[in-house]
């Protein structure tokens, strides 16, 4: 196909601008970039993403009509990721160079240098969360802390860590919430919010998913 009939051929122009009208809600396009690196279920996602999961379950139904991701059920759970094609491998590289691009433009002199061991980059971020552990920080928000773009924090801190940051802190919440569980009278509701978790229920769900028992039982386990 010719220059000039790409160009005129509005049919290509539409089914471009549909994509591009999919990804133009930040939300989206935010768990669109997450499914491109791992795949996971409607409640990691909305506890992830801090939002309950009809707002996600909506997001995905419209990423995967789009032909964006795919799912797969493992007996009652439903797991998401992104589909394995050009066109998705394509718009995430476009959306992590725009991102990186964008950051650079923002604070061109405070990306250049302040950070030029990346090793000491995760480092620091790392005991800044654990400081922190019940709060929840998000990747904008630890970019302008340390003044780096998202992309280059979240890779440095997997080069170190060896998983995403997302799931590392994961695994201290749940550390945390096992050793509150046995050494503290404190309520799963306090111990829930004390690990960063908006609610008791995703806290419990997330605590059995690691430990094969609700935090409940755990203590009672550990307490005979």
């Amino acid at each position: 196909m010719s220059e000039h009939s790409k160009l005129t051929n509005d049919e290509n122009f539409a089914a471009a601008a549909d994509v591009f009208k999919q990804l133009s809600d930040i939300t989206r396009l935010r768990i669109f970039c997450f499914l491109c690196h791992r795949e996971e279920c409607v409640g990691t996602i909305s506890e992830l993403m801090e939002m309950n999961a009809p707002a996600v379950s909506h997001h995905l139904k419209q990423l995967r009509l789009s032909g964006l991701i795919i799912s797969r059920r493992d007996g009652k759970e439903v797991y998401y990721k992104a589909a394995d094609n050009e066109k998705v491998e394509t718009l995430h590289q476009a959306a992590e160079k725009i991102m990186e691009v964008c950051c650079i433009e923002d604070e061109p002199s405070k990306l250049s240098g302040d950070y030029p061991d990346r090793t000491q980059l995760a480092h620091d971020v790392h005991a800044y969360l654990l400081e922190r552990i019940g709060e929840r920080i998000t990747i904008e928000e630890l970019s302008r802390k340390f003044l780096v773009n998202p992309t280059t924090l979240k890779s440095a801190f997997k080069e170190v860590y060896g998983n995403s940051l997302a799931a590392h802190i994961k695994e201290h919440r749940m550390e945390r919430a096992q050793w509150l569980l046995t050494t503290t009278n404190d309520s799963v509701s306090m111990i829930a919010e004390a690990v960063g978790f908006s609610s008791q229920s995703r806290f419990s769900e997330a605590f059995r998913k690691t430990y094969g028992v609700l935090p409940i039982e755990y203590r009672r386990e550990k307490h005979k």
